[in-house]
């Protein structure tokens, strides 16, 4: 993989913990020459993320909507920062980036974020393997509620099976790199589509 791109929060909680785990998926992102596409920001866990990738020397590419920029929220010392009109263009321009998709802690953005490019890949919109960085137990209830999808029938396990879960950086990249994506390919069979 050559680029990632990754899903978190505008804010930071303190945890010493996630503190940690930003710091090393920074630095084996920068060891392993993967430039890191986000949101733009430079407040929160998406801020601490670019900085630590920054200090590591890496490589950090910034996709912003114009009004968060007028906020006054835009990192300025990125390797690139792009502006664009809105989230949609956002989140269409981070996936074309990149080639693979991490989500740490966040809030209401990070998981709309997540799942309409996770819900792309169900789809077959693209291959970028998709993971979560479960950090302190953070996506326990969230990873538990995709199983009782698949038990209620809602989902099917090859499409649940896309979801990469680990608690720790240097597997999470690995697990990804080896990666092969197969959704569901009969995903509207036995539905009427009418």
């Amino acid at each position: 993989m050559k680029a990632i791109t990754v899903f978190c929060g505008a804010n930071f909680n303190g945890d010493p913990i996630l503190k940690q785990a930003v710091e090393q998926l920074a630095q084996v992102m920068a060891t392993r020459e993967i430039t890191l596409v986000f949101g733009g920001g430079r407040v929160g866990v998406m801020g601490m993320l670019a900085d630590a990738i920054i200090a590591q020397g890496g490589k950090t590419i910034g996709v912003i909507p114009q009004f968060l920029m007028d906020k006054e929220v835009g990192h300025t010392g990125l390797t690139e920062l792009h502006i664009v009109e809105n989230m949609h263009q956002r989140k269409q321009m981070m996936n074309d980036l990149c080639d693979g998709i991490i989500m740490l802690p966040g809030g209401f953005g990070t998981l709309e974020e997540f799942f309409e490019v996770l819900t792309w890949l169900q789809l077959g919109l693209h291959n970028n393997p998709i993971a979560v960085l479960n950090v302190n137990g953070f996506y326990d209830l969230l990873l538990q509620q995709m199983d009782v999808m698949v038990e209620q029938r809602f989902l099917k396990k090859a499409n649940r099976d896309l979801v990469i879960t680990s608690a720790d950086p240097i597997e999470l990249l690995n697990l990804m790199e080896n990666f092969n994506a197969k959704p569901d390919e009969v995903w509207f069979k036995d539905r009427n589509l009418t």
